[in-house]
């Protein structure tokens, strides 16, 4: 008897014994966890992590030396920040980006036409300076060029139900002056590029004398007479008529339309023939080929 209650006590003392040290562990475990928790938190604090820096999208400019920029398009005004050892042809690809306008259509202009070749610190750009971007966006050229080819054919439409321009009073005034004295050589029957001079030597409706400048890079054509000179944007005129003068077949008469009639026609008289194609092609929008 006294047998059995000593191992029933022995049992009892056992499984005590047994509790305690899985509480023990269960507290050493926790204890372990908490220790590595801390310990983890410790390491982190000294390791001092490096912050995420806010990006543009190009890491590439990281911890380059940069310049700032005023591009100026089609009205617009976009600010830009590119290094200064980037190259035209990278400004050509963040206009693109600002803009829409493919880099195969640009024209950029920086003290004359930027080169794709150069960097910026080449050229001399220098901070806060003004880029100007002439060019239009396929959509754009659509747009505006199917109406010209759709005016300009009614305007022939018209023209051959009306006796010879040359022929109308309100041009044998001026005609009837004759060819002037320093009119530039015109050779018949030729096509040419557009010089890299100012076509003169002609008159204007009033009798006046009046030259013709083509500004590429600005998309501009610039009418001079002796008192002052007009800058129309090409893309302002809606069409161009041409007729050979009779007699000298080798000069033409030339209007270019400013506005959405005829009345808005600004004459030329004894334009050179071999020139005539050549701006009827620049002023409608595709001066590029020449």
């Amino acid at each position: 008897m006294a047998a059995q209650d000593g191992s029933e006590g022995l049992g009892m003392e056992t499984e005590v014994g047994l509790k305690e040290s899985e509480v023990l562990c269960d507290g050493a475990s926790k204890g372990d966890a908490a220790g590595t928790e801390e310990a983890s938190l410790t390491d982190g604090e000294n390791s001092s992590p490096q912050v995420p820096a806010v990006s543009n999208g190009d890491d590439s400019d990281e911890g380059k030396e940069m310049v700032e920029l005023k591009i100026i398009w089609n009205k617009n005004k976009y600010d830009l920040k590119i290094p200064l050892d980037g190259t035209g042809a990278k400004l050509k690809e963040k206009i693109h980006t600002l803009t829409g306008l493919p880099p195969a259509m640009q024209k950029v202009m920086y003290k004359g036409l930027l080169p794709e070749d150069k960097t910026l610190r080449e050229i001399k750009v220098t901070n806060g300076a003004k880029i100007m971007v002439v060019g239009s966006t396929i959509n754009d050229v659509l747009a505006v060029n199917t109406p010209k080819e759709v005016i300009q054919q009614e305007v022939k439409a018209e023209e051959n139900k009306k006796e010879p321009l040359c022929r109308q009073k309100q041009h044998r005034k001026v005609l009837d002056k004759g060819k002037p004295e320093d009119v530039m050589p015109s050779i018949k029957g030729a096509k040419e590029r557009l010089p890299t001079v100012p076509l003169s030597g002609m008159y204007n409706k009033s009798g006046g004398k009046v030259r013709l400048t083509f500004k590429l890079e600005q998309d501009q054509l610039w009418i001079g007479t002796k008192e002052r000179t007009e800058k129309i944007p090409m893309g302002s005129i809606k069409n161009v008529v041409t007729e050979p003068i009779e007699g000298h077949e080798d000069y033409h008469m030339m209007a270019f339309q400013l506005g959405p009639t005829e009345a808005s026609q600004y004459w030329v008289y004894w334009v050179p023939a071999q020139y005539v194609d050549a701006i009827k092609d620049t002023v409608l929008g595709k001066w590029q080929y020449f």
